[in-house]
């Protein structure tokens, strides 16, 4: 088995902070639309999903407040960092998640940036934003597993 086949995707980005703050109902895999600079600063490792959102304009998907630096060496080619980019869907996917999002409290975030056999994909979630109460129960379980976790290995701190 090959290096290639014991990882089937390459992952850039992660949005870390959208599953604190969303419940995340479902997920998407998308591809995008990028130009060559913007595919050779993914390639690098350099993307950042932070505060960004996806939504649907006129029957097509686009990707806003996505950064992805200018490469290292574009020179005078380099693109916008910061640019909506449109997202590549089917028509009935979109138009699915089209009428989930007019429901009240949806929205449509970006959850990850990756390469599957050499094209980059992006992971849309269809999210429900969390109460803080909710946020604070979810740390809550987080502690308590870690803390049974340790307990077993019997590596227990206090």
């Amino acid at each position: 088995m090959t290096e290639k086949d014991a990882n089937p995707h390459k992952t850039v980005a992660t949005n870390r902070k959208a599953w604190h703050d969303y419940e995340i109902l479902e997920r998407v895999e998308a591809g995008i639309v990028l130009v060559g600079s913007e595919v050779k600063s993914l390639r690098e490792g350099h993307a950042t999903l932070m505060d960004s959102f996806a939504r649907i304009e006129e029957g097509e998907m686009f990707a806003h407040n996505v950064y992805i630096p200018e490469y290292s060496h574009g020179g005078s080619f380099n693109h916008e960092p910061v640019h909506r980019r449109k997202l590549l869907l089917h028509r009935t996917e979109i138009e699915r998640l089209e009428a989930k999002v007019a429901e009240k409290g949806f929205t449509l975030i970006p959850l990850s940036i990756y390469f599957r056999r050499g094209l980059a994909k992006v992971e849309i979630g269809l999210c429900r934003g969390k109460r803080e109460y909710e946020k604070r129960e979810d740390i809550k379980k987080k502690d308590a597993q870690r803390e049974m976790e340790q307990a077993l290995r019997g590596r227990r701190i206090s």
